[in-house]
């Protein structure tokens, strides 16, 4: 009732509808509902918890009227959640994908470079915000329906959008801002069961082709997820002799191998991450996001003890436990800092990782430090990098030394 009461306190219900559901539907749906309402020729997708600049719609607008079949999204800048502070969170790059189905960043073109104010193509939208013709939002079917709650949809409009004559574009004149999470989510998930893997098969399936098979080698256990009936999808995917995820790896998402490959290189290191000091190693003992964990006898001193030493260093700087998409991650600066897992993400930041062979110190560059150790208690954190502490003193079972310093020289990390 206060919304309803607002708009007539503002004057506003000329121009604004409410629609509300009778149970909560989730974002995918509630956003399928809100279009089968709206009547204009252009609808425009945001998210709640944003704010749209000044003269943010023309740009959006216009690529649309050049031709229908165009998608364009405005650029996201981010609005503090504390301050309500506003500022610009970059001057763009294009939107991809890694095959985890983490929402991934590509450079720029040369050409785009060049012309800093004019719409530039993006192989996959963020999601959130975007403008499309009505016509071509419907003779692309809309949302899938069967996708549930969250989680996917970008990827499946993004996939319709390019492999069945389409386009899209970001228009770097339309910037809104974006209300970024602080901490957690203030309200239950709806959803039942594992609805993101569900959700991630629905979307593979229908438009990803032989490619699918290298999401499924990294998300282990999403081959095996019920993903409904896939008739419809199909159908628009046969109506609209839509092309082949080839064609689109090829053609549009055409660098993404190179900063997200298929197959994934080789690791760093990886095995047994032992510690020179307290001769034990790191045991993530199987647990869960936002969980600490600690040191435990090496499995290779005592066989017949258990726990989960196997870990990784990636060739994207992060550290994990073989076969999960759980990294570890630290969020803050302050000495004796913990290290938690938290899920995988690639975006480096709080989960980016440096090995020092010299010193066989693992380097934290977002806080400066080192990862640390007390013996006695097993307990791991971070703290001020001394290379002459054991503490600090790692050691994988296998270490491509070679590799390591190559990769570390590249990245200029």
């Amino acid at each position: 009732k206060p919304l309803d009461e607002y708009l007539k306190l503002a004057k506003l219900e000329h121009i604004v509808k409410v629609v509300r559901t009778k149970k909560r539907e989730g974002l995918i749906r509630a956003r399928q509902i809100g279009a089968q309402h709206a009547t204009a020729d252009i609808m425009v997708f945001l998210d709640a918890h944003s704010e749209p600049n000044y003269n943010w719609l023309p740009p959006l607008i216009e690529p649309i009227t050049l031709n229908y079949r165009t998608v364009v999204c405005p650029f996201v800048d981010v609005i503090d959640c504390d301050t309500f502070e506003y500022r610009a969170q970059d001057e763009g790059a294009r939107g991809s994908f890694d095959w985890e189905f983490n929402y991934k960043r590509l450079p720029l073109t040369e050409d785009d470079l060049k012309h800093p104010t004019r719409p530039f193509k993006s192989p996959v939208m963020a999601g959130g915000y975007f403008a499309i013709s009505r016509k071509w939002f419907w003779e692309l079917g809309g949302y899938d329906e069967g996708l549930d709650i969250w989680g996917g949809e970008q990827y499946e409009l993004s996939f319709k959008v390019w492999q069945c004559h389409g386009s899209m574009v970001d228009a770097p004149c339309s910037r809104v801002g974006h209300i970024y999470r602080c901490k957690h989510v203030p309200f239950p998930n709806p959803g039942v069961g594992d609805f993101i893997s569900r959700n991630y098969k629905r979307v593979a399936e229908v438009w990803m082709d032989d490619y699918k098979k290298y999401l499924y080698q990294r998300r282990q256990g999403m081959e095996n997820a019920d993903e409904g009936d896939l008739t419809k999808q199909k159908a628009i995917r046969e109506r609209l002799k839509c092309k082949s995820f080839e064609w689109f790896m090829k053609e549009v998402a055409f660098d993404q191998d190179k900063f997200y490959p298929a197959v994934e290189p080789e690791d760093s290191a990886n095995g047994e991450l032992r510690n020179v000091e307290a001769q034990t190693c790191v045991d993530t003992q199987f647990r869960g996001g936002n969980e600490r964990f600690g040191l435990r006898k090496c499995i290779s001193d005592d066989p017949s003890g258990g726990g989960e030493q196997n870990m990784r260093l990636t060739f994207s700087f992060d550290v994990r436990p073989k076969g999960r998409t759980l990294c570890f991650d630290v969020s803050s600066s302050v000495r004796k800092a913990p290290v938690v897992l938290f899920s995988c993400h690639g975006m480096q930041g709080n989960q980016l990782f440096k090995y020092l062979p010299t010193s066989k110190q693992i380097y934290h560059p977002v806080s400066n430090q080192c990862m640390d150790c007390d013996a006695e208690r097993g307990e791991i954190f971070m703290d001020k990098c001394d290379e002459g502490k054991p503490s600090q003193q790692w050691v994988w079972t296998h270490s491509n030394i070679t590799l390591i310093e190559e990769r570390n020289a590249k990245a200029k990390l």
